[in-house]
């Protein structure tokens, strides 16, 4: 055998046995979905560091994420250092005001919990819920996600004491799973608790509320990517399976009204909220982007007017939030930021004396440490985040989110493709990412001199540019 034969001979060999190994571990979904190709992107993401100064596109130049922040997400996900040497590579719109002299470890506290929802009084609920984390999952539907991903959420939020929203698409076994606390959310076409008309099943309410890990329902008046526009899935992804979650025809694209129909006024809501509540016996938050300012003020004095229909919390998504498929429009235009949205709504509630009643949770791209920070500091009570977590399952941003073809399996309909993703390797992950995200937020509080989290306040973070990213800050 010559010299070319015995090189080739060792050579697919050698990739056979690379094959074997790529499609029977359990770390990386890129590789078993895309076995010896897929070390491409790996050897890319490991050199690059090295070669990027020799090219054109910085770090921060990639939308909607850039390579910086995913970067931070994975090292966390997996349990790497975060640790940088040389200096910064941002270029920073806010930064913290550190204290002359930081907070001590024996003085240093962990996040306490707060409480979501009132006991005795106009709009109380039977089960109040104390909440253990400041930073938790957002809603993502079960049919937009795998079933293996949501699986993987749901374990890794247990793990790391966080609640996880089921997204509109409904309460699905995969959110129980893994034993963590579940947010119901409500969207428009009221999946997994409607009528064959689309109205809200009483019954069905009660019988998701009967269960002992969900903890508050969500009324999704609107999503940062798509105000204005209900849910859209594919009729691909709807399947059998999904199709009995939802309560909707099988094979038949999915897409919501673009408003509640029985609510058209800020009276209908808070009788929603009235209702629901009182099917539930638990608590009731609103989720929605702001537009018009003035609605917020007429919105929490009829709170004060007529308290049993006052939310226990308000989630406020910025325009910039994500989906798997809205019109770019919606996405591009419509809806204010969070950057601007979240001080507006924590001005609000403090003028119409909600601060102890109503709590905010901010959403929309918060998912590196010094914006869940930020998000504290102009008055958010949580932070919720739904492509932090996606990222952590080991989302690459491929932009493949509606087709069903995501290659890492979190968004995908393949069932090939969803066997690449590993729920028990891809939970860890996710509990990483949450306990690291906490950790490192509160490092921020403690160099500014603050016990923990809660003590946040505008005054500790100062805008310094109003280039990318336009956050806004305390001016003194």
């Amino acid at each position: 055998m010559d010299t070319i034969a015995v090189i080739a001979t060792l050579l697919a060999l050698g990739l056979g046995a690379l094959y074997l190994h790529d499609i029977r571990q359990r770390h990386h979904t890129i590789l078993r979905n895309y076995p010896v190709i897929g070390h491409v992107r790996y050897f890319a993401e490991t050199w690059g560091e090295y070669m990027r100064q020799y090219q054109y596109l910085p770090d921060w130049a990639e939308r909607p994420f850039n390579r910086l922040e995913r970067s931070w997400v994975y090292r966390s996900a997996k349990g790497v250092s975060n640790l940088v040497s040389f200096g910064s590579e941002c270029v920073p719109a806010f930064a913290f005001r550190n204290a002359p002299f930081p907070v001590l470890e024996q003085e240093q506290r962990p996040f306490p919990g707060k409480l979501i929802g009132v006991a005795a009084g106009p709009g109380a609920c039977r089960e109040p819920y104390l909440a253990g984390s400041f930073f938790n999952i957002s809603g993502m539907s079960y049919g937009a996600l795998s079933h293996a991903a949501v699986s993987a959420l749901s374990r890794g939020a247990a793990a790391a004491g966080i609640w996880m929203a089921t997204g509109e698409g409904g309460l699905a076994p995969f959110h129980l799973e893994g034993g963590c606390d579940v947010v119901m959310q409500l969207g428009t076409a009221k999946y997994g608790a409607r009528n064959p008309d689309g109205s809200l099943s009483e019954a069905r309410i009660k019988e998701i509320a009967a269960h002992r890990q969900v903890k508050m329902f969500e009324v999704k008046l609107a999503q940062g990517a798509k105000p204005g526009k209900g849910g859209i899935l594919p009729g691909a992804k709807v399947t059998p399976e999904i199709a009995a979650i939802r309560g909707i025809p099988a094979g038949q694209d999915s897409i919501s009204p673009n408003r509640h129909l029985d609510i058209g006024t800020i009276r209908e809501l808070g009788a929603f909220i009235e209702r629901l509540r009182g099917l539930a016996g638990k608590p009731v938050g609103v989720k929605f982007v702001v537009g018009d300012p003035a609605f917020l003020d007429a919105w929490f004095a009829d709170c004060l007017a007529s308290p049993e229909g006052c939310p226990d919390y308000v989630q406020v998504d910025g325009g910039e939030g994500g989906t798997g498929a809205a019109p770019a429009p919606l996405i591009d235009y419509v809806g204010l930021p969070i950057t601007t949205a979240l001080p507006l709504v924590a001005a609000a509630r403090a003028r119409h004396g909600l601060t102890e009643r109503i709590r905010i949770v901010a959403s929309g791209k918060l998912i590196t440490p010094d914006k869940v920070a930020w998000a504290l500091c102009m008055g958010a009570d949580f932070v919720s985040s739904a492509r932090g977590f996606m990222f952590s399952l080991g989302c690459i941003q491929a932009m493949k989110c509606g087709s069903g073809r995501c290659p890492t399996g979190v968004t995908a309909a393949d069932p090939r493709l969803i066997a690449g993703l590993d729920p028990a390797d891809k939970a860890g992950r996710v509990a990483r990412y949450a306990a690291r995200m906490r950790e490192e937020v509160e490092i921020i509080a403690h160099a500014c001199g603050l016990s923990d989290p809660t003590e946040f306040r505008p005054g500790h973070v100062t805008e310094i540019e109003r280039g990318v990213g336009g956050f806004r800050a305390a001016p003194g």
